[in-house]
């Protein structure tokens, strides 16, 4: 399509800027800090939008099992949102707020940190699929769109699912 090389190009900085943005972040917390403003409730605000999106991804896989396209849409769409609010939110609590470290030993440390780590990198991976994904649907491309859904839907949903394990093992400690 004529717009597809600006498209793919604004994927590309997003897969690379956001991912960036959030490394600094992790590595250098309150590095854009503004305000002593209290944040504290924000990731259980998280905990809701990735439950959130969770939910509406698996709806939008049962609607588009059944055929009902409209439905499908508006469960993905709904997901993409509630992804994108959490992203722009989880931005504003680490650039304002240190980080939490999670205080558990033994097995129940090495498991937080196997779904952690398996988090942190596949939300990165899965920024440039969703994307794709949604550009092809919505440009009508559908052969390509469930080519990419293959990979981008299962990532993005253990990405959202694990988002409120992380959640649940921090949660004593915030």
């Amino acid at each position: 399509m004529k717009n597809d090389k600006l498209i793919y190009t604004i994927i590309g900085v997003l897969s690379v800027v956001v991912p960036l943005l959030v490394a600094v972040l992790l590595f250098m917390p309150q590095f854009f800090k503004l305000s002593d403003s209290d944040f504290s409730f924000l990731p259980h605000f998280h905990a809701i939008l990735n439950s959130s999106t969770a939910i509406c991804l698996i709806a939008g896989l049962i609607f588009v099992k059944k055929g009902n396209h409209t439905g499908h849409k508006t469960a993905m769409y709904s997901a993409f949102a509630l992804s994108s609010i959490f992203l722009l939110s989880y931005v504003v609590y680490h650039s304002q707020t240190e980080s939490v470290k999670y205080g558990g030993e033994g097995t129940i440390r090495i498991i937080y940190f196997i779904i952690l780590i398996s988090h942190i990198v596949l939300s990165a991976v899965v920024l440039p699929l969703i994307l794709l994904s949604i550009y092809f649907a919505v440009t009508q491309r559908l052969d390509r769109h469930k080519k990419f859904v293959k990979f981008s839907y299962p990532i993005w949903l253990y990405v959202a699912i694990t988002g409120v394990l992380v959640y649940a093992f921090l949660q004593p400690y915030y």
